[in-house]
């Protein structure tokens, strides 16, 4: 790895490639096999097919509404690849590729379609649920890798976040706890420069996000975000530091286990939602100037240089991404909610008004049916 070269307006990244897809000088390329190095691509194509399908479906009134994550790819997909299987994830809303490198089916779009089985499907990928409030599952993280590390499991937690969360106090409690108690996490920030309309430089006056890590007693990394292969490199070092086995040939011979924050810098190419209007906050020249980083064109180009994508190998990639996403469309509109299951998880036990709401809509249902209360809503 490298800490030379910068993406627009920065540096002091760790950075692999250059914005050609060409790896930099005195750079070294991670080591991980050429088929897992094809599939990151093509999990980053399979989350971009799915962000144009999505933000389609929102148009059209199918879904509800939806955050792309155009541009951030990178960041998301290499990072999961870095882990092991039963390393935990605890994630913002926007880290849809997360779910794609874990194993997506169409219950993950449920979600989106006002269907909590899109949350509860995640679990067993070892994802939690996904978190609209912001920061707020920053101390969840915390506690669950506090919770392995007191059971002896051999699992870290790695937390998504945006640069928005970073001015929440869930931020600071989080991280300090973290580092008080040595807790098995991998902090990473996704810091796409702007928290809806608001960019970074109006989040906090420090420099880097990256240097807030110090007041915590811990490691802040900052990597190249739209660079897949920096990413990885830097996740599997920061997990590895919060096993404790960083620096060890044998993982039997530990070293001392430290969380980590990774400051991910990037660029959100589209909107904040699909409700959002970027043109009212920023100028489309800033958008091309980041552009040039997309990390998908990019990453291919280093594919090609190694010989390990064709134009061929590309049609057919493009060609079966659609597919596989139409496909999950298809499906998750097939499927047919039942009403009543909103007031399942409402209390661990059903309160009496709670017993009396269901009971209040099974009568409707009897007497109406679901499709004239619909129309009549």
């Amino acid at each position: 790895m490298t800490t030379t070269g910068s993406l627009p307006g920065d540096d002091g990244l760790v950075q692999v490639l250059d914005e050609h897809g060409s790896v930099r000088d005195g750079a070294t390329v991670p080591d991980i096999d050429d088929g897992e190095l094809v599939q990151i691509y093509e999990e980053m194509r399979f989350a971009r097919e799915l962000d144009r399908k999505a933000t389609t479906l929102h148009r059209q009134g199918r879904i509800g509404t939806y955050p792309p994550l155009a541009g951030q790819e990178a960041a998301q997909i290499a990072s999961t690849h870095a882990l092991a299987d039963d390393d935990w994830i605890a994630y913002q809303y926007r880290e849809h590729g997360t779910a794609v490198s874990r194993g997506i089916s169409e219950a993950y779009l449920l979600y989106w379609m006002g269907n909590e089985v899109g949350n509860e499907v995640l679990a067993d990928q070892y994802i939690f649920p996904l978190n609209i409030s912001i920061g707020s599952q920053i101390p969840h993280a915390t506690g669950m890798a506090w919770a392995a590390k007191l059971r002896g499991d051999d699992c870290a937690v790695v937390c998504h976040f945006g640069d928005g969360a970073t001015s929440e106090g869930d931020f600071h409690e989080g991280l300090n706890f973290a580092g008080v108690f040595d807790v098995p996490a991998v902090f990473f920030c996704n810091n796409n420069q702007y928290a809806i309309s608001i960019g970074r430089g109006q989040q906090t006056a420090s420099a880097t996000i990256a240097q807030k890590a110090a007041a915590y007693g811990f490691e802040g990394v900052r990597v190249d975000g739209m660079d897949p292969l920096a990413v990885y490199a830097v996740t599997r070092e920061a997990v590895a530091r919060a096993k404790g086995t960083l620096g060890s040939a044998d993982p039997e011979v530990g070293t001392a286990a430290r969380p980590t924050l990774v400051e991910a810098v990037m660029y959100r190419l589209g909107a904040h939602t699909t409700v959002d209007d970027p043109d009212a906050y920023r100028d489309e020249s800033e958008v091309e100037r980041w552009r040039a980083y997309d990390p998908i064109p990019r990453f291919e180009a280093f594919l090609r240089d190694r010989d390990l994508l064709t134009d061929e190998a590309v049609a057919d990639i493009e060609e079966g991404v659609e597919s596989e996403v139409s496909a999950l469309v298809e499906a998750a509109e097939q499927f047919e909610p039942d009403p009543e299951r909103m007031f399942d998880h409402v209390y661990e036990e059903p309160t009496p008004r709670v017993r009396e709401q269901r009971e209040e809509l099974r009568a409707l249902r009897e007497r109406h049916g679901d499709d004239e209360l619909l129309r009549e809503e």
